[in-house]
């Protein structure tokens, strides 16, 4: 078995900068990638790269975006273009947010917290994963000590079989100030990630998933046997039970709004607006659930013509570049949610590796629209993208 314990302490972290290991500048969320895979031990490399079984999904999230054209307007006076947006109620500077992923220490000693930190300088939100090696608390606290505007943390929940045990986890999130609850659907069980059974993926010994007290709920046992250790600790823990009637349950036990993460089909979307959801994110879980699902750019505009502006739809999986962004948008998104590359960052250069990341395809987006003749988010439309016509070689 691969220990994912040894990763760089944060002594060696911080006696010489990440910068002066690596050769080049990075100019693309692919140089973060490569050098995060010179830093991380291979097991935690593995279980934040990989995806379900053959990966032909997580191939396809990537792939899905270059289906698509982008079809500019010109002569449109862009010496000025806005990228800000507002996401569930709260501004922010772009609609590049930080998905939920989880147990972030194993790439950086500051994790998570870093990872706010980068979020509040960027003028952006984050969601924190109920798997995070920080608690809610210490991130809200991490968050706050940046100067700028609005604190805006979002909290990804599990819905456990102990139903008190996620109620209290989301509790805590409300009177710490954070604004909505992102719950995930689509993990009853965890996919068959052939890497981390490979590795008996467990997290490090000095590390625990912070928002949970005991070893059994805290996936800090020892011994998980010759399997993924996670997907043990999910089969233990996670209610696979979970059902419609949850997210009514859910709606009447906090004033919070709440977004269904896990939606991939319009059927159901609307079974979500039914049910008075605030938000939808089309995810297919960044690939790691059921190998052979669509992508999720593929799906984006079937849920939101289905939702007809009854709620807020957000996507994930397969955003690497400023375009991909842009394309989102033209399809139905109010806003893109990115997890990879934030670790990628994260690994490289703790809090300055996610600004960097952030303010990358922040910047990215900001050329694209004005190369396209948009000012705003307010004029991408459904005219700027057009499908790739495959054409035969014979």
């Amino acid at each position: 078995m691969i220990d994912p314990g040894l990763a760089l302490t944060g002594a060696d972290r911080g006696r010489t900068p990440f910068r002066s290991r690596m050769s080049g500048k990075r100019v693309c969320v692919s140089d973060f990638e490569a050098d995060a895979k010179k830093i991380l031990p291979k097991a935690v490399y593995d279980y934040y790269r990989s995806g379900a079984e053959e990966e032909r999904t997580l191939g396809e999230n990537v792939a899905a975006f270059r289906r698509w054209s982008l079809v500019p307007r010109v002569l449109r006076d862009v010496s000025s273009v806005d990228t800000s947006v507002s996401v569930l109620g709260q501004n922010l500077s772009t609609p590049i947010c930080v998905a939920a992923t989880a147990m972030q220490r194993m790439a950086h000693p500051d994790g998570e917290t870093a990872t706010a930190r980068a979020c509040k300088a960027a003028d952006t939100g984050m969601m924190l994963s109920s798997w995070a090696t920080s608690s809610v608390e210490e991130v809200m606290s991490a968050m706050t000590t940046v100067a700028g505007g609005g604190d805006i943390l979002w909290l990804q929940l599990y819905i456990y079989k102990d139903r008190e045990l996620s109620l209290s986890l989301v509790r805590r999130a409300e009177e710490a100030g954070y604004r909505a609850v992102f719950v995930t659907v689509d993990t009853p069980y965890l996919g068959r990630r052939w890497d981390d059974m490979r590795n008996q993926f467990k997290l490090p010994p000095h590390l625990s998933m912070a928002n949970f007290s005991g070893a059994a709920l805290a996936f800090s046992e020892g011994n998980y046997g010759d399997d993924s250790g996670l997907a043990v600790y999910v089969s233990k823990s996670i209610d696979p039970s979970l059902s419609w009637d949850d997210i009514a349950w859910l709606k009447r036990n906090t004033h919070l709004p709440v977004v269904v993460k896990g939606i991939l089909n319009a059927e159901d979307a609307i079974q979500a607006v039914n049910h008075g959801v605030d938000g939808i994110l089309v995810s297919n879980h960044g690939a790691r659930q059921l190998d052979g699902v669509p992508a999720t750019l593929d799906v984006l505009e079937e849920v939101a013509s289905a939702v007809q502006g009854r709620c807020e739809v957000f996507v994930d999986g397969g955003v690497r570049r400023g375009t991909d962004v842009l394309k989102a948008l033209a399809l139905g998104a109010r806003a893109v949610f990115i997890g990879r590359p934030v670790l990628w960052g994260l690994a490289c250069q703790g809090e300055q590796g996610v600004r960097e990341v952030l303010e990358l395809l922040k910047e990215e987006l900001r050329l694209a629209m004005a190369l396209a003749g948009c000012r705003s988010l307010s004029e991408i439309s459904r005219s700027l993208v057009r499908r790739t016509q495959l054409t035969s070689r014979i």
